[in-house]
């Protein structure tokens, strides 16, 4: 009921402003444009409406799963996103708003839509077809929501059509960084599969991508492509001044045999010994593994214990391949395997021709099935890194097997300070419940979030 002229007049002089677009799918930069739609309009009233065309190239997405997405990826607008099936174009928008008795409007687009809107809507304004009627006065004036720049990063470069790409290629990552960081990771994921399969692409189910992580070590990045070192081969122990032969190749460590003992060494602490210049770097030290020699190496240089690195890095510049068994003047390797055999232990008759050593005792009370698992396993996890939890995830037979450590391991411990595996387990049981216990959190704030702004929009509207 209107009380007076004054109100008269300010009913008949209220202003509607809206947008129209595809938003398939919504993203960032679209929220730039709500967020532009509601400044302008400021205490005016503002309407969203979307497109309802449906197709696997341009518009996978369905009209009433797009404004549900709208809504719940902007929810301070979410009362503005209008449902009306009856407006299909902008031209129907202006009807609609004309039958609502709004007089003025004004039309808030992109920077490269507002020439093409300005001549073609204001062409019909007054005249009635097949969208209805409408005849604002002073007719339909636009407004530009700002400049797009494709290839920008963020809000400026987000786009529905880099958006249906990344769901194309089914690159989630690059997907998920075209939405607002208010919309859940589950949402997410669900708009994902919703593009893919409006797109006829079957969904995906699997969300855990390959990080590649700089290099930390390019001594590390060597050793991993096998341009390091190799079984058998004769290396010199830096800080000791003692040569002696790999023993065993670790996932970051080496095993190195001298003449008097085996030794557990960092890549970085061995250097590669080169036969041509063995006799020059090592003819005055006295025999390897002597007090004697260790002292030698201490008191050497600086210049004299980088040398060996120099010579590598020159053979390696000067185009020099690496030596392979078979070539001339390849090292004769150490037949590790070989000698265990010889030595002794009774090899187990079901495996005994598989690579490596396969001792009978341990692989008593196992199906041939279970050994050859079991061999392969500890093969894969040798070449681990000795912080990945799966290097130590039990093999086939262990839950019932009843072993005791061998003569090695027990010197292994002695050596290195080895302390029962059990400690090393509840820590990563420690580690992954604190990781559990961050996505909580993190979902519980989400949540919380999101309701504190759906309180605030109800309290404004």
């Amino acid at each position: 009921m209107i009380n007076s002229f004054s109100q008269f007049l300010v009913e008949e002089e209220r202003v509607v402003y809206f947008t129209f677009g595809r938003m398939n799918p919504p993203t960032i930069g679209h929220g730039k444009l709500l967020d532009k739609l509601a400044a302008t309009a400021g205490r005016n009233p503002y309407r969203v409406f979307l497109s309802q065309s449906n197709d696997e190239k341009e518009n996978p997405l369905a009209y009433k799963d797009k404004v549900k997405y709208v809504r719940k990826m902007f929810p301070k607008h979410g009362r503005q996103v209008m449902i009306n099936r009856k407006v299909i174009t902008p031209f129907h928008a202006l009807s609609a708003l004309y039958d609502e008795g709004f007089r003025k409007v004004v039309m808030v687009a992109g920077s490269d839509r507002v020439k093409e809107y300005d001549l073609r809507l204001n062409k019909y304004n007054g005249k009635k077809g097949g969208h209805g009627f409408f005849n604002f006065d002073g007719g339909v004036k636009l407004v530009s929501a700002g400049q797009r720049d494709p290839d920008a990063k963020g809000a400026e470069g987000a786009s529905g059509t880099k958006q249906r790409s990344h769901a194309s290629n089914n690159d989630f990552t690059q997907f998920a960084q075209g939405l607002p960081k208010a919309m859940s990771n589950a949402d997410a994921k669900r708009l994902f599969n919703d593009v893919r399969r409006g797109m006829g692409l079957k969904e995906k189910r699997e969300f855990k991508n390959h990080i590649q992580l700089e290099s930390v070590s390019d001594i590390r990045e060597a050793y991993v492509r096998d341009d390091l070192f190799e079984l058998g081969e004769e290396v010199v122990i830096n800080d000791k001044g003692i040569v002696g032969k790999i023993h065993h190749l670790g996932s970051n460590y080496l095993i190195v045999e001298t003449k008097t003992e085996k030794l557990r060494c960092w890549l970085d602490q061995v250097s590669k010994l080169e036969e041509d210049n063995t006799k020059s770097m090592y003819k005055d030290y006295p025999d390897e593994g002597t007090p004697a020699a260790a002292k030698k190496w201490k008191d050497a240089t600086p210049g004299q214990n980088e040398s060996l690195w120099a010579n590598i890095r020159a053979r390696r510049a000067s185009g020099k391949r690496k030596l392979k068994p078979g070539d001339k003047n390849y090292p004769k390797t150490l037949n590790i395997e070989d000698k265990e055999r010889k030595k002794g232990s009774p090899q187990d008759s079901d495996i005994k021709g598989r690579p490596g050593t396969q001792p009978k005792a341990y692989h008593s009370g196992l199906s041939k099935a279970q050994k050859i698992s079991r061999d392969r396993q500890f093969k894969r996890q040798s070449k681990m890194d000795d912080d990945n939890p799966a290097a130590y995830k039990p093999a086939a037979g262990d839950k019932t097997a009843k072993t005791k450590p061998s003569k090695h391991t027990k010197k292994f411990k002695q050596m290195f300070g080895e302390k029962d595996s059990k400690v090393d387990i509840a820590k990563m049981k420690i580690d992954r419940e604190k990781a559990s216990d961050a996505r909580k959190h993190d979902r519980m704030m989400d949540r919380a979030r999101t309701a504190d702004t759906k309180a605030k929009n109800r309290a404004t509207t």
